[in-house]
């Protein structure tokens, strides 16, 4: 009869709080990296802005208005990470909001259907671009850049009789502009309760999800963080999650933007960690010669990897539509540049394999604290682009500088 033995767990020797953490930091500077940037930003912005940027209305319009950025982001980080780009995401998405906008203002078609029969068609729209890639070997430079073209001229040809279309459709609406319902009763007077609870049951969540994660590692002698450090990064976690749900709490609390973006996350990060499709994912972008010699469809990954992209594209598109409660020509501007930036800010890698969907969400949120903290110092556009491209270009320069870490 043997015994099964207990693998020894691989904790790092403990010197003491300060040199555990400087060496955590410096062994995972690209997961921590981003988190330290946005925190500078949010200091700096606090102090210039006299408060007014970490006020309870700017959050909350703060996260509104990045959401449709930070869908898109989501799904050209996976884009990205097989070693590929769209440059046609942005305008598929202004001419998807605005097939919407016609489906609810004039054919009538109700909300239930137009949501997913768009998010369908997106989808659908997605493929080619993949088959261009994966079947005929077109750079997929190329192959986007003719659906940038085409979704542009598209955007024009469905709202060239009014320009704007104006959606009057008051649930569709409320995704880009509305908010959680609040539990009834004057329970705790100037705070939104469900937010708060929500928040609650979210740190609860994490807590467990991270001890089981440790617990699971130390069983199959993975490393794992000192003891000290593992729960200081609770605490930080914790409080993080905390003061923004307070603070969000303190105004409207949450928004059906915001929950959109929580939902389009965890199912990605889901997908990403936990299944062998996101394994598969990865695979092909660390290494599609080794990835298609193992077995792995390379080819399939491909087009699905573009096709989800146009699925998110669709709903970036409807959530931008939603917010302005119209479609208009100019939708589309310019958003494949902002999602490509938040995904690189986020952390992915040009090399391929290596980044993140909750990065992209981070970068998507640095990028439009960036707008909006320069929007109330006064500052004109044109600078705000040129410190926009800083930020990129030295987000760029840390991939490659902390790849080989």
């Amino acid at each position: 009869m043997s015994v099964a033995k207990e693998l020894p767990v691989k904790e790092p020797p403990s010197s003491n709080l300060f040199g555990d953490l400087r060496r955590v930091l410096r062994e995972n500077i690209r997961d921590y990296g981003m988190f330290i940037a946005l925190f500078v930003i949010w200091g700096v912005f606090a102090v210039t802005t006299d408060g007014v940027f970490l006020s309870s209305r700017n959050i909350s319009n703060l996260l509104n208005q990045f959401g449709y950025i930070a869908v898109l982001g989501i799904g050209v980080t996976l884009v990205i990470v097989i070693r590929h780009i769209d440059l046609s995401i942005g305008f598929l998405a202004g001419f998807l909001g605005a097939v919407a906008a016609i489906g609810l203002t004039f054919w009538g078609v109700p909300v239930w259907l137009v949501i997913p029969a768009v998010l369908l068609f997106g989808a659908i729209l997605g493929v080619w671009p993949g088959l261009l890639v994966a079947n005929l070997g077109i750079p997929a430079f190329v192959a986007t850049l003719a659906g940038f073209l085409i979704y542009r001229g598209a955007i024009l040809v469905v709202t060239e009789g009014s320009g704007t279309i104006i959606i009057a459709n008051d649930v569709f609406n409320a995704i880009g502009n509305g908010f959680i319902p609040d539990i009834p009763g004057e329970l705790w007077p100037g705070k939104h309760l469900l937010t708060l609870l929500l928040g609650v049951a979210a740190i609860l969540l994490l807590i467990y999800s991270e001890i089981k994660g440790r617990r699971n590692k130390a069983a199959y002698g993975f490393e794992i963080l000192p003891q000290s450090i593992f729960f200081l990064k609770l605490a930080f976690m914790a409080l993080l999650i905390g003061a923004l749900v307070w603070v969000l709490a303190s105004y409207n609390g949450l928004s059906w933007t915001v929950v959109v973006v929580l939902i389009v996350l965890a199912i990605y990060h889901f997908i990403t960690t936990q299944t062998v499709l996101g394994r598969h994912i990865y695979a092909v972008g660390g290494n599609p010669e080794a990835a298609e010699l193992s077995g792995i469809n390379v080819k399939r990954i491909t087009i699905l990897v573009f096709s989800q992209m146009g699925m998110l594209a669709a709903l970036s598109g409807m959530l931008f539509a939603s917010r302005l409660q119209s479609a208009t020509t100019t939708a589309g501007t310019a958003w494949e540049l902002d999602a490509i930036a938040a995904s690189y800010v986020g952390g992915v890698s040009a090399a391929g394999g290596v980044g993140r969907v909750t990065g992209a969400v981070i970068g998507a949120l640095v990028m439009a604290s960036l707008t909006s903290g320069m929007n109330l110092m006064g500052i004109g556009i044109s600078y705000q682009y040129i410190v926009r491209g800083i930020i990129l270009a030295l987000a760029v320069i840390f991939d490659v500088a902390t790849r080989n870490r």
